[in-house]
């Protein structure tokens, strides 16, 4: 039996860059490796890093970050299509209001946290139905990134592996993993309380579980979300799966 590639390819240029292939799913298959990658922003990738990205055959990028974050930092490889998907931050200006108010403290970062995971699927829906739609069409070796790669990567890439049947506690564990690998850029400093960037820089169950419970509350489950909010339907789930799970 070969070895299985690694999952975490170690970038000097990027933090946190993953691979979301290996993952068996409850009827057995397995998510297919070398397909879907995950990572922090491409802005700073060296030369070197260039060229694993380019050997690893990536041809799409599907940025989430705002119009703003993404000016300030546009991708490194110029042979890369990026489609802009901006799901604007809301963390940092929600947590200035409040400090404007009193003290702030780390059950306030989580809580706001957890607001903007809500808000992915109330109000930035479209854009992930959008990344489905591309993902139907075949734009793989692909690449979903933020500015960290954690939270609104991180909803997506739980969304691709439920969407494939792998298991909710696995989901989980590879949305967790972002804690091992992201490092956060000292570039990005805020003037928020130590405790509070420290929730800011990590992701924890809570903050997806938000985004989930949202989901059952607005579609009343991860089907109907699917089918009415990500336009994946019984076809197109079978379709999705043809092309990213192997038997």
């Amino acid at each position: 039996m070969s070895e299985a590639p690694a999952r975490h390819l170690n970038l000097a240029g990027a933090s946190n860059f993953r691979d979301l292939g290996g993952y068996r799913t409850q009827d057995g298959r397995t998510v297919r490796w070398r397909q879907i990658f995950r990572s922090n922003h491409l802005a700073h990738l060296t030369e070197q890093d260039v060229t694993v990205v380019r050997g690893l055959g990536v041809k799409s990028a599907f940025d989430f970050r705002g119009v703003n974050e993404r000016a300030e930092a546009l991708c490194g490889m110029s042979d890369v299509t990026v489609h802009s998907l901006p799901v604007e931050p809301t963390v940092v200006a929600a947590l200035r209001a409040i400090a404007a108010t009193r003290d702030l403290s780390k059950d306030d970062a989580v809580d706001v946290m957890r607001d903007s995971y809500r808000g992915y699927v109330q109000d930035n829906t479209e854009r992930y139905r959008t990344l489905f739609a591309h993902m139907l069409e075949d734009r793989a070796p692909l690449v979903i990134h933020c500015t960290a790669g954690k939270d609104r990567t991180g909803f997506a890439c739980a969304l691709i592996l439920h969407a494939l049947g792998v298991p909710t506690e696995v989901i989980a564990e590879d949305y967790l993993l972002t804690n091992q690998f992201y490092k956060r850029d000292p570039a990005h400093s805020t003037d928020l309380p130590d405790e509070v960037k420290q929730v800011l820089g990590t992701v924890q169950a809570a903050f997806l579980n938000a985004a989930f419970e949202a989901v059952d509350a607005d579609y009343g489950s991860l089907d109907g979300y699917f089918r009415d909010g990500l336009g994946l339907g019984p076809a197109e789930r079978k379709a999705f799966e043809g092309r990213y799970l192997q038997a």
